[in-house]
């Protein structure tokens, strides 16, 4: 019976200990947690019934700090997350983790940076305008035995829908799947909002983006192909994965 419960008490003690770690990893690569190593960031573990609205009651610094963690999503207890240490008076283009400008092309464009899970839209004078959080494809679907990684290249959007947007194929088998404000840039790839920004690279292909920055660049920045006077639409640059480290700035 003490062999038993010996045998027992080291099996309770080995899985308590995989499943720190496998705790401690999956905390790591979250975009936020990354930056908690910098001197301008302090890390803040959330505790009981915080949430972004009590910890940070200003509207335009709570957007901040959660562009910054690249997350909107729900808080919980133990979640670490990475606040500057100078964030008031500061606005959302103080940590832009894009060159504020860039040498003027004459046209918009939409960057795409999947090591930084940002876009930064450009005008045509080459000037950062606004940016974002983006989660874009993972590297395997528990769904699907393919790829989810996200079509990387220079590309133009072709179409755009509103707030109803849906997909046809996801979920698996039935679609119908959310996608607000979409704007299709590859075939079936796209960026829209999407209420789950995690941190990490999680979707199945798209680019997700805060809604409210979907509803913004869909509204006021897009422009989609013109046959008629030979417009391709606004152009997209998504860069490809190359690196695996959560956070830099």
């Amino acid at each position: 019976m003490k062999k038993i419960l010996v045998g027992n008490v080291y099996g309770i003690t080995f899985l308590i200990a995989m499943l720190m770690a496998s705790a401690e990893s999956y905390a790591a690569s979250y975009y936020g947690t990354g930056l908690c190593a910098y001197p301008q960031y302090q890390c803040l573990k959330v505790e009981r019934g915080q949430s972004w609205a009590t910890l940070f009651p200003d509207e335009q610094q709570r957007d901040i700090v959660q562009r910054i963690n690249r997350s909107y999503n729900s808080l919980w207890l133990g979640k670490q997350i990475a606040v500057p240490r100078d964030l008031e008076n500061k606005t959302m283009l103080d940590f832009a983790p894009f060159p504020l400008q860039i040498n003027p092309e004459g046209e918009q464009q939409v960057i795409v940076d999947q090591d930084k899970l940002a876009w930064g839209a450009y005008d045509t004078n080459g000037r950062l305008i606004k940016w974002g959080p983006i989660s874009s494809g993972r590297d395997k679907c528990p769904d699907s035995n393919n790829s989810c990684r996200t079509m990387t290249g220079i590309f133009h959007f072709f179409s755009k829908e509103n707030e109803k947007c849906r997909s046809n194929v996801f979920p698996i088998g039935k679609g119908g799947a959310k996608m607000p404000y979409c704007m299709y840039f590859h075939k079936g790839f796209a960026l829209h909002g999407s209420e789950d920004i995690p941190g990490f690279r999680a979707s199945h292909g798209c680019v997700r983006l805060f809604t409210r920055d979907a509803l913004w660049l869909n509204h006021e920045f897009v422009v989609t192909a013109n046959p008629k006077i030979n417009f391709l639409g606004t152009k997209i640059i998504v860069r490809p994965i190359n690196s695996t480290t959560s956070g830099k700035e």
